[in-house]
């Protein structure tokens, strides 16, 4: 198989490409990134680009319905914003399906994401999660259910692998398992074999963008850090934007 590593991976001709960690409720932050998207490229105009957002758009932070308006609003006026599926995206669809009170959403901010679409759960509880469950069922629109069920596990872009978490190594890229491109972590991060493919990813929170060989990890804890990541990869040149306010 041949493999590539970072400092030689390009992007396709003709198309820029950038992607961007983690967001989990921060819209004043991908606001932020999306102005200095625009700005970059009003600078060095692209003969055509592409955002590609890595998933967790929930949770944590405050303004989760705000995001996905953002998104389903950017994707509406512009083929060009294309969003994947993080794992706390996936375990908002779960709570609202089953209600599960030890499920990811229940545990790790899901209370924020609540919050934002008018709906207080207090998830110590029992009698507050039920009542909690139906209320939000009926306060998330039908746009942001149909948002959420539809995003892709994983792009790819030249020799670059985009994915919320990671692959299972040893793996080709076209048989991974949907669950390890949201969930994974170790058996991922601790590989240090060279892919087919550099794997840009999100998902572990670093305290600065993280740059492999074999990978790049974009996630820099946007809801408590305020800085959100973004790399901008141009044929053979790559850079990273950051945004904060």
């Amino acid at each position: 198989m041949k493999t590539v590593d970072f400092k030689n991976a390009r992007g396709p001709d003709k198309l820029r490409v950038y992607a961007i960690g983690d967001v989990h409720g921060r819209l004043d932050l991908l606001q932020e990134m999306h102005r200095l998207i625009q700005l970059q490229n009003q600078k060095s105009p692209p003969f055509d680009w592409v955002v590609v957002h890595l998933g967790d758009y929930v949770d944590r932070g405050l303004q989760s319905r705000g995001v996905i308006d953002f998104l389903i609003d950017g994707q509406r006026k512009n083929h060009r914003i294309l969003a994947l599926a993080g794992n706390h995206d996936v375990g908002f669809l779960d709570f609202l399906n089953t209600g599960d009170t030890y499920g990811l959403f229940a545990r790790y901010g899901g209370r924020q994401t609540a919050l934002s679409y008018g709906v207080n759960i207090d998830f110590n509880n029992d009698l507050s999660i039920a009542s909690g469950r139906e209320a939000l069922k009926e306060a998330v629109p039908t746009a942001h259910w149909d948002f959420v069920r539809r995003l892709p596990r994983s792009m790819i872009f030249g020799d670059f692998f985009f994915c919320h978490a990671g692959i299972r190594p040893g793996v080709e890229l076209d048989h991974q398992n949907p669950e390890d491109l949201i969930w994974i972590r170790s058996e991922f991060l601790d590989d240090m074999r060279r892919y087919s493919k550099v794997i840009v990813h999100g998902h572990t929170p670093a305290t600065e963008v993280e740059i492999r060989p074999n990978r790049v990890n974009l996630d820099t804890g946007a809801y408590a850090s305020g800085r959100l990541s973004a790399i901008m990869i141009d044929g053979p040149n790559k850079s990273f934007l950051e945004a904060t306010v």
